[in-house]
């Protein structure tokens, strides 16, 4: 069984979880609602202010999906109630993000502009023209929607030039040397 899997989700004020007889986690507090289905080698239950998840079975498969399921439900509880974000920092001469609306424009040294439009619950702003903030209740759809950004312009190792999360350290290579 997983060390991790063992441990109880303590469930907040305002945040209601329910599991149906289909192993169906719905759970719902002031930001929305969230559903994960879990398999059924696998037991969630939710009574006392906590949720509790065991293994059915010791099979391998149940013993690895035991903290992995743990997880999630507890991503989905902290999701509804804080929110996850991140952060995405631009780095290049002429680059830049302007919000139209909620979709975002970017400048990025392309022939063109390039339109990101965000994903069902996520919101995307730009506090400033080189920074974009990726927010939403799904720790899922907030990475997700994250690497699709930084995925239209990657980081170039000699300028450092592109697309890059604000806590991500880039290497720069040296350049070629002079000849003779």
């Amino acid at each position: 069984m997983s060390r991790i899997g063992k441990k109880p989700i303590t469930i907040p004020a305002g945040v209601t979880v329910s599991v149906d007889d289909k192993n169906n986690v719905v759970v719902e507090g002031p930001k929305g609602k969230l559903e994960q289905l879990v398999k059924n080698s696998i037991k969630v239950t939710a009574e006392n202010g906590q949720v509790k998840l065991e293994t059915l079975n010791n099979s391998v498969e149940a013993n690895s999906m035991h903290g992995l399921y743990r997880t999630l439900i507890n991503n989905m509880v902290l999701g509804v109630t804080q929110g996850f974000s991140k952060n995405l920092t631009i780095n290049g001469v002429g680059y830049k993000v302007v919000q139209k609306g909620e979709n975002l424009e970017m400048s990025l040294g392309l022939s063109h502009t390039v339109t990101v439009k965000p994903m069902e619950g996520i919101k995307l702003s730009c506090p400033t023209p080189l920074e974009i903030k990726v927010e939403g209740i799904s720790k899922e759809q907030v990475g997700q929607m994250a690497a699709n950004i930084r995925a239209i312009r990657p980081v170039e190792p000699y300028h450092a030039y592109g697309i890059r999360y604000s806590d991500e350290v880039v290497i720069k290579k040296e350049g070629k040397k002079a000849g003779k």
